[in-house]
């Protein structure tokens, strides 16, 4: 009698552990009103983020930006000019082009407490990124405070963005990192090859939940580019990515300043040589492999500064 009667309760626990709950009228095949799911940390958010953005690479391609001394680009040279090297080895270069791509464009905006007396003077600038727009650029933004807000999906239209832009109000800390890994989740779904994060801030970040080395892996995993427009000073964090995927950061000291910065970028960020090779390492192992473009200088022509995406991962089996 007792171990037939523990088994009727072991087989009724079960049942209250395996079988959800469900609200509503059952019987007549209603779905659940609320399914709950543990929260994941960080780093599981980004594993699954990453899974996704590993493609097959055949042909790699190399964004580069050429400028002289005086920040000037360089947009006449010549692909001899150019010289490509994976982990140290040189790579033949089998497409070469110069010109303004469409762009499928985040805009990321400080919206924390310190931004409160630059709101205004931000947006406004802003409408200078559209004036070297072409047919088929899009665009989002990203608002971030104490946590990223995105604020609709792709537009072309520069007006929707800066009505969105209209509403954001100064207040909290700063999430730059989960902004980031937000706009990484969301340039999915363009439709450019050239996919470039702007973003604008006045600090560093002090609310995220992702920590800067997943953000460093999202980002080239990703295939960003990654510019910056630093009020006061250069984040330290905005200059390592810009680095590593061929972007640039530029600082205005004033908002005055704003309007000259956004021009630049808005330029440089369309302008752009595109370099593409096949990898003479054929081994799908999912390792990072780094790139380094090297620039000859025409004759009687002081150095130049390259930016240039510095690495990928390679494709896993």
């Amino acid at each position: 009698m007792l171990p037939s009667l523990a088994l009727f309760f072991f087989s009724m626990l079960a049942a209250a552990v395996y079988t959800p709950a469900l609200t509503g009228d059952t019987e007549q095949g209603q779905q659940p009103n609320a399914i709950i799911t543990p929260r994941k940390t960080a780093a599981a958010l980004y594993e699954r983020s990453a899974s996704h953005l590993r493609l097959d690479v055949k042909m790699v391609l190399i964004p580069v930006t050429v400028t002289d001394a005086a920040d000037r680009q360089l947009t006449n040279l010549t692909r001899d000019r150019f010289r490509i090297l994976e982990d140290g080895v040189e790579q033949q270069i089998k497409s070469f082009s110069q010109e303004e791509a469409p762009v499928s464009l985040g805009l990321l905006f400080d919206s924390s407490g310190s931004m409160k007396n630059r709101i205004a003077a931000s947006v406004e600038s802003l409408r200078l990124l559209f004036q070297t727009r072409t047919a088929g650029d899009e665009y989002f933004v990203v608002q971030f405070a104490d946590e990223p807000r995105l604020l609709g999906g792709f537009t072309s239209d520069p007006a929707e963005i800066h009505q969105r832009l209209g509403f954001v109000q100064a207040r909290g800390w700063t999430a730059l990192l989960d902004a980031i890994a937000l706009s990484a989740h969301h340039m999915r779904s363009a439709v450019n090859r050239a996919r470039v994060l702007l973003i604008l801030s006045d600090g560093s970040d002090n609310n995220s939940r992702y920590s800067e080395s997943e953000i460093k892996n999202l980002v080239v995993e990703s295939d960003l580019r990654v510019y910056g427009i630093g009020l006061s000073h250069r984040p330290r964090l905005l200059q390592q990515l810009a680095e590593i995927t061929g972007g640039k950061v530029l600082i205005a000291q004033n908002v005055s300043d704003l309007p000259d910065v956004v021009e630049r970028l808005s330029r440089e960020i369309r302008a752009q040589y595109l370099l593409g090779y096949t990898s003479s390492n054929p081994t799908n192992d999912g390792k990072y492999r780094k790139v380094k473009v090297e620039v000859a200088a025409p004759s009687g022509s002081p150095a130049l500064h390259v930016s240039w995406r510095h690495g990928y991962f390679a494709p896993a089996e």
